[in-house]
């Protein structure tokens, strides 16, 4: 072979093996998976972020996620109770589908969310990703019902409703219990603020895990009582009437860790591969251990307990950049529930159980104009029921933990129309029978139908 022809030749191996390289390189990129960090907030009201209209708190973090995301103004939890909303959303399930009508037990040996239940962190990880725990659970306090027997390859955490942020011992009865957990063995750290180190450990995680796809549920305990802001926030809102002063602080102060765990991710250049999911479980809370209130449903009526709008509609979410829309908002009804089937579809996993009510919103997150795959949501809480098809919502036995209003004994059926009325403070049962009656026959269906199931 002369030189004429092996250079000819070794151009064309050259030029083959740059091509096959080339390829493999994109068909490896293309290969990954984006990662996933549902960031869950604890008993945050309807409207208490910057971006939400909130005027008396500073909320950076939230405010440029949403920048970079779709926000929802239309957005439900699956309850208006921890446990419940947190099962709905990790099975996309409703929560009594999902063996979670109500809170579970906070002391140890007590099952919660049922084993044959399909998890989130089990859907992504039978697609090969690393799954974590972060944060609060609440959602059973035995070794087969704790995270490390739900999917979730590492955990950190409490197991109960809630604790001290300090001490990290329970804080709502006695006798007082130490509950700091981490992948299954309790740990101590006392005097160390809990939302540091969850920031911590999720950094760790993900640092561990940055060269391959990872779900995290990053579940923040705030700003669920007791109300710990940060001593700067606390002097920052010391001129805003009491309790709203502390509520604010505590809702600044997890705020700024939202904004260390994004820039963790920012700093390792895993931002656009990773889709970012904010969401409060429920309305903020009226009960005695938070001062009976802080927290703000802004124009609609409830919060925590209630099926009043203050109670379910929550701030939602989503950012992914280079992926999905920035800085625009979605009218369209939506719900956690669809948060499974949205993120495997965004994803391109299989679910591992197709038998859910959640409903994928892919389609609603990229364009304004798609159309909600709602037609009918339901909730149930203890002997409280509501019902919504349209902008008609229909409340069984409703109970208002706001006390906007006062409701009576022709109230045991409480109809509104949210297109006309977002305030809930009218009952038009009495105007509007048909109405009632058709919702009523809506609810007794998908009742009869939970009994079949």
């Amino acid at each position: 072979m002369n030189k004429a022809s092996l250079s000819i030749c070794l151009g064309i191996a050259w030029a083959t093996l740059s091509f096959c390289t080339e390829l493999s390189f994109c068909t490896a990129a293309e290969a990954r998976k984006p990662n996933v960090v549902i960031v869950f907030t604890d008993d945050q009201g309807s409207v208490d972020a910057g971006c939400y209209g909130t005027k008396d708190i500073e909320t950076p973090n939230i405010d440029a996620l949403a920048k970079r995301g779709v926000r929802f103004t239309q957005f439900y939890a699956a309850a208006p109770v921890c446990s419940p909303s947190r099962a709905g959303l990790l099975t996309g399930r409703y929560p009594v589908r999902a063996g979670v009508p109500g809170n579970v037990s906070s002391q140890r040996g007590n099952s919660g969310l049922p084993v044959e239940q399909v998890t989130f962190a089990e859907t992504f990880k039978a697609a090969g990703y690393a799954t974590a725990h972060i944060g609060k659970w609440h959602l059973g306090y035995e070794p087969k019902t704790m995270p490390g027997g739900q999917g979730f390859d590492y955990t950190f955490g409490h197991m109960g409703g809630c604790i001290d942020n300090f001490s990290h011992f329970f804080y709502w009865n006695g006798p007082n219990r130490h509950d700091l957990w981490r992948n299954g063995k309790e740990v101590h750290m006392p005097g160390r603020f809990f939302g540091d180190l969850m920031v911590e450990e999720a950094t760790t995680f993900i640092e561990k895990n940055q060269k391959k796809p990872f779900f995290m549920y990053y579940a923040i305990n705030m700003p669920h009582y007791p109300y710990q802001g940060d001593p700067e926030w606390l002097e920052r809102y010391r001129d805003v009437k009491y309790p709203r002063n502390l509520y604010n602080a505590f809702v600044s102060t997890f705020d700024a860790r939202i904004g260390k765990l994004l820039s963790k991710l920012d700093a390792l250049g895993l931002r656009e591969d990773t889709i970012v999911i904010f969401q409060s479980d429920h309305g903020h809370s009226t009960e005695v251990r938070a001062h009976l209130g802080g927290g703000s449903a802004g124009p609609y009526r409830g919060a925590k307990f209630s099926l009043f709008e203050g109670g379910i509609r929550v701030p939602a979410i989503i950012s992914w950049p280079g992926h999905l829309p920035a800085d625009e908002v979605r009218q369209q009804v939506a719900h956690s529930c669809d948060w499974l089937p949205s993120v495997a579809e965004l994803c391109d996993i299989p679910l591992v159980e197709k038998d859910i009510d959640g409903q994928s919103i892919a389609a609603v997150i990229r364009s304004a104009s798609a159309k909600s795959p709602h037609e009918v949501i339901h909730w149930t809480i203890g002997n409280s029921w509501a019902v919504r098809s349209g902008g008609w919502k229909l409340i069984g036995n409703p109970r208002d933990t706001s006390n906007k209003g006062t409701l009576g004994k022709d109230d045991k059926l409480f109809l509104v129309n949210l297109e006309r009325d977002r305030s809930e403070m009218t009952n038009l049962a009495g105007k509007h029978p048909d109405e009632v009656q058709r919702l009523k026959r809506l609810h007794d269906r998908w009742k009869t139908g939970l009994q079949k199931k």
